[in-house]
């Protein structure tokens, strides 16, 4: 769960046609229509090392890998490195006509034991405006693409068998901070995963009594390792919405 956003003047290392991050707080602004995030706010709860390194991205598209290796605390997050869309926000989800979104990933190395997951992070509130996981979020809806060892989300489940998007999920729900924390569970590895995300907001507010008047302040994709060590690889990435 992101608890934390610190954005500092990105220290950022040239490999190759590459770009890679190294500082807890480090973050590529405008890679296409993204920000690169390190956002390391776990950290001192284990022993261990992360970079995050951008591929390539030229508008709505964009791929890049997180590398880490943590030890310590299997039951806390260590980080949540992470893409940000910068034009796909600010719009209340009654009128979102469109959110189609592709992400296609794979861990290229990977460790006995991984404790991580792979997810979307959206927010919500009741301002146009408003940072992840600050006094402005009324809402935090996780979908989770990769569940991997004994780890679950914020709260208790809810629902099972829910059909959303053409994937079945449990719903789980749970407070944090001042917000509420809805998240879409599968114990599956969801590699290739190309949908609407409005059939997961409309679900949202028939189902779950989130207000269409929310306005959605930010959608992010990344991955929350506990324990282990992996190399992410996102191949392929966008998100987008019209209205």
């Amino acid at each position: 769960m992101l608890l934390s956003i610190l954005l500092t003047t990105a220290m950022v290392v040239s490999t190759s046609n590459a770009q890679t991050l190294t500082g807890q707080y480090d973050c590529i602004k405008g890679a296409g229509n993204y920000d690169l995030c390190q956002n390391l706010w776990g950290k001192s709860s284990g022993v261990g090392s992360q970079s995050s390194t951008l591929i390539s991205a030229s508008g709505d598209n964009i791929s890049w890998s997180t590398n880490w290796t943590w030890a310590n605390n299997e039951n806390s997050v260590k980080s949540y490195a992470n893409v940000e869309s910068t034009t796909a926000k600010g719009v209340k989800l009654s009128d979102i006509k469109t959110a189609p979104t592709t992400w296609v990933w794979d861990h290229t190395t990977q460790s006995d034991g991984i404790r991580a997951d792979v997810a979307y992070d959206i927010w919500t509130g009741v301002q146009s405006v408003g940072a992840p996981a600050s006094a402005n979020s009324s809402y935090e809806f996780m979908i989770w693409l990769a569940k991997l060892g004994g780890i679950q989300p914020v709260g208790s489940r809810i629902a099972s068998n829910v059909q959303v998007a053409g994937y079945n999920w449990e719903i789980w729900r749970g407070p944090n901070t001042n917000w509420q924390v809805i998240s879409f569970f599968t114990t599956d590895l969801i590699k290739n995963f190309q949908v609407d995300l409005t059939d997961f907001f409309d679900y949202l507010i028939a189902n779950q009594s989130v207000s269409s008047s929310q306005y959605l302040q930010s959608i992010q994709a990344g991955t929350e390792p506990f324990t282990g060590s992996a190399n992410l690889v996102t191949s392929q990435y966008s998100v987008s919405i019209t209205t």
